[in-house]
């Protein structure tokens, strides 16, 4: 027998009937550029626009919150309401008629949710409080109930809208992470405990989604590789975590890392990295290869051609996710395909984060100075 072909990153693949042209994806992040009521607005729609045009193989849009108690931050993408339908449609039409293909990530922030946007007490797993008072309450199984049941109607409206399919956040501190991780949930019930119990809320969501929005649909997720806060999610359980979503029925993961509260090992660190420290959850990824047969995406400083080749090429991971680099570059796929295989420009430097915080949306700063 032949030796077999290295996977390559411009590889066509498929996840569930879902075909890409590459193995590169666009990672979810906030872009603040939606309506005041979570609307997609025209400016939301050119930024995708733009990112079918520079040939990403998948574009998974900003977190849009499910519930209206599950807005995480201003002008943030919503799916809570059919009264969203026309905006979002707008936006999966013209990325189809860029090109491209995109899925819709669905979002709760839980325990960091805002009171000044919701106009409701944030709650979570379990009580959280800090030296300010009362963070969080603690949710009832029938808060919980309700949640579920808003991930799976939020999974319907985009099918409805016409996403390509739908990403879970399980990852960086929000709700599902918080269940996920022993520094947030310490309930005494069947959703605490150990892993067993923190993970079944996740697997109640992958059930009552496939219900709402069908087996054929492609569902993917996003998780923490581990939280890098003490009491947090390890590996170890991160791993256990993989084996059962692949076991019901998920069709791919995103390993990502770190929590509000996890310091300089949040998702978005800062400080360019060196092609030896790119690739943030690397052995991570090695480990969820060992043990894990769906696709993984990796995600975390990625910034070299060269690297990004090599993870792909080894077998660390099935697709490389990049962020913060489109939002310097969105047309970088398509630079590295005609050849042109220089660095990333990204700086890391998260100006670009300040951009949205500040209430002009997501964009490089450097574009407005030095670029």
């Amino acid at each position: 027998m032949g030796e077999r072909k290295k996977a390559g990153l411009f590889d066509t693949t498929s996840i569930n009937g879902l075909v890409l042209e590459n193995r590169f994806v666009r990672s979810a992040t906030w872009e603040g550029m939606a309506g005041d009521d979570g609307s997609c607005t025209e400016r939301l729609i050119d930024l995708m626009v733009e990112l079918a045009r520079g040939e990403v193989g998948l574009i998974i849009t900003g977190h849009a919150y499910v519930s209206k108690r599950g807005q995480a931050g201003p002008r943030q993408l919503g799916i809570y309401s059919e009264k969203l339908l026309t905006g979002l449609a707008g936006m999966a039409d013209a990325v189809h008629k860029a090109g491209g293909r995109v899925v819709l990530q669905l979002a709760h922030a839980g325990c960091h949710a805002p009171y000044s946007l919701t106009g409701s007490e944030a709650a979570g797993p379990s009580r959280m409080e800090d030296e300010n008072g009362l963070l969080c309450r603690e949710m009832s199984i029938r808060d919980i109930q309700e949640t579920v049941d808003m991930f799976g109607e939020g999974a319907a409206r985009a099918r409805k809208a016409g996403f390509d399919g739908i990403q879970i956040h399980a990852a960086h501190g929000y709700l599902l992470s918080q269940f996920l991780s022993p520094f947030y949930n310490k309930r005494g019930d069947k959703y605490g405990g150990d892993i067993v119990n923190r993970s079944r809320i996740i697997l109640e969501v992958v059930e009552r989604i496939r219900a709402s929005a069908g087996r054929n649909y492609p569902l993917m997720i996003k998780i923490n590789s581990e939280d890098f806060v003490d009491g947090g999610l390890s590996q170890e359980e991160m791993l256990y975590v993989a084996r059962m979503l692949e076991k019901n029925g998920m069709d791919s993961i995103e390993l990502s890392g770190g929590t509000p509260y996890s310091g300089r090992y949040r998702a978005f660190r800062k400080g360019r990295t060196e092609s030896g420290d790119e690739a943030y959850y690397k052995s991570a990824a090695a480990k969820y290869k060992q043990e894990v047969g769906i696709p993984l995406m990796l995600v975390g400083g990625i910034r070299s051609f060269q690297v990004a080749e090599a993870l792909v090429e080894e077998g660390i991971t099935d697709y490389i996710s990049l962020c913060r680099p489109l939002i310097r570059e969105p047309r970088l796929i398509l630079r590295w395909k005609s050849g042109y295989t220089a660095r990333a420009a990204c700086l890391s430097d998260n100006l670009c984060l300040r951009s949205v915080i500040d209430g002009q949306g997501l964009h490089c700063l450097w574009e407005d100075t030095a670029c």
